[in-house]
């Protein structure tokens, strides 16, 4: 019954754009009309279809803004539309289910918007706040709704075996991009190191971990050794660190202690590998010793700096906005100076993303400044409410052993982008793919670890399918 109406609504709309353009033909001639048609079909479509698609075309759109390759100046707009549909969608859908719920992690998502119009109107930029938290909210109700309906309970594990994929197919494209082509398409180098490091990394780690072959072993093991180059390339050590801390506590949760040294004797060379043959990020050093590796990666090729050298000066920064405006803040998502001028702009012709208006060097700073010391209260509750997720997650890991478990690739991209988020200020800028990412991540863990299945796993049966890895299984029951 739900496909014939697929179909026909499908029908419908093909007919009547086929009207329109037989009435205005001069619309063909139009790229701008023409993109925006395709755009629409594609939306149309993937609403159909919102369980199995629309999450996959809600991450591309922002990610192909998000990234230097063609037409991505038009989807700085075109993303806002997509996540809107997406939200209105998915809160239609999940309404309509008689078994629809929520907690408080969406309660203090709530707050978190409310927090953030309140500082909307007493910024000096009002109009520009409001956007920003209305983006927040658009966010937060796609987190509330529509991710919860594409990830169902029971098939969770599928989702993720497709993240994996995903990861996989990005990291060949990157590496091929990056190491052959030379072309930098994430742009700055933190953006790189971010996505590696707080997505792809702990991804492939959990698909190694779970591979139930042999070959498939091998393959996930080459994509993650080649993802961990890719972070390494990016010389970002917040997401280096964000990965490490990440892959370390999973492991040690699982009691895998000689794939910890092992994972650090193979990172370990795999950045010297880095060093002496991938092109260096402009900024860097380009002629530099082999004992000057340790120096390159907590330095920046800058010893006689402090480790932080490049952060003080943000943060110093920051702190003093707060200074000047503790309570209610600057407005959400503008950052003002001393001289009361804004770095955020507002044009007709072009969007500028509230994490390029200036940097704070931290994503906690950042909200403080945005929010005031009264506003902030409920994020750093959203905050703390993930932290706590994550740990939970773990604990569960370290008791049951059950590594094919959902909840694991999750908590592990929680604590990732926790960490990663202390040194870059991406967490509440809604407009960057990888902030869009991580708060969908949140509430779909927030069911994982509510469901009925996910509180119990010890009597979980494991089946493996290569005899190579039947000890593996034994630790697991």
């Amino acid at each position: 019954m739900r496909e014939s109406r697929t179909l026909i609504v499908l029908a419908s709309v093909l007919i009547l754009i086929a009207l329109v353009l037989f009435m205005r033909p001069q619309y063909l001639a139009t790229p701008q009309v023409l993109g925006g048609i395709i755009v629409a079909q594609i939306l149309l479509v993937s609403i159909c279809k919102y369980k199995q698609s629309f999450f996959w075309v809600l991450m591309a759109a922002f990610l192909w803004a998000g990234i230097d390759i063609p037409v991505s100046g038009s989807w700085l707009q075109g993303r806002w539309i997509v996540l809107a549909v997406g939200a209105l969608a998915g809160l239609a859908i999940y309404m309509r289910d008689s078994d629809h719920r929520f907690s408080l992690i969406h309660l203090l998502a709530l707050a978190c918007v409310l927090s953030a119009l309140v500082s909307a109107s007493v910024s000096a930029y009002p109009q520009e706040a409001l956007l920003k938290s209305l983006s927040l909210f658009l966010l937060f109700l796609y987190g509330a709704t529509g991710a919860r309906v594409a990830v169902p309970l029971l098939e969770a594990e599928k989702f993720f075996r497709k993240l994996l994929l995903a990861c996989e197919v990005t990291t060949y494209i990157t590496a091929i991009v990056y190491f052959l082509l030379r072309w930098p398409i994430f742009g700055n180098p933190n953006s790189l190191g971010a996505t590696m490091g707080v997505v792809v990394v702990p991804i492939m780690l959990w698909g190694f971990l779970c591979a139930e072959s042999v070959m498939t072993r091998r393959r996930i093991g080459f994509g993650l050794a080649l993802s961990i180059a890719l972070l390494m390339s990016s010389y970002a050590r917040a997401g280096i660190a964000a990965a490490g801390v990440a892959c370390l506590l999973v492991c040690i949760a699982l009691r895998q202690y000689r794939l910890i040294v092992g994972g650090l004797a193979a990172s370990g060379a795999i950045a010297a590998l880095t060093v002496m043959l991938a092109p260096r990020p402009t900024g860097t050093p380009q002629e530099l010793h082999p004992a000057s590796i340790g120096s390159l990666f907590l330095y920046k090729g800058k010893p006689g700096e402090s480790l932080m050298a490049s952060r003080r000066g943000p943060w110093d920064q920051t702190v003093a906005v707060i200074k000047d405006h503790p309570w209610f803040g600057s407005g959400f998502g503008t950052s003002v100076t001393r001289q009361s001028t804004t770095y955020f702009e507002l044009t007709r012709t072009r969007f500028v993303d509230s994490r390029m208006a200036r940097e704070h060097g931290n994503s906690y700073l950042a909200i403080a400044e945005w929010s005031g010391l009264i506003g902030v209260l409920p994020f750093y509750l959203l905050i703390l409410t993930m932290a706590s997720q994550a740990k939970t997650a773990l604990v569960r890991l370290r008791r049951s052993g059950d590594i094919f478990s959902p909840a694991i690739p999750a908590a592990a991209i929680l604590v990732a982008g926790l960490i990663d988020a202390g040194f870059e200020d991406w967490l509440f800028a809604v407009g960057y793919y990888l902030s869009v990412f991580l708060w969908v991540i949140v509430f779909i863990l927030a069911d994982l670890l509510e469901s009925p299945a996910a509180a119990d796993q010890r009597g979980r049966t494991i089946l493996i399918s290569e005899p190579q890895f039947a000890t593996v299984a034994v630790q697991f029951q």
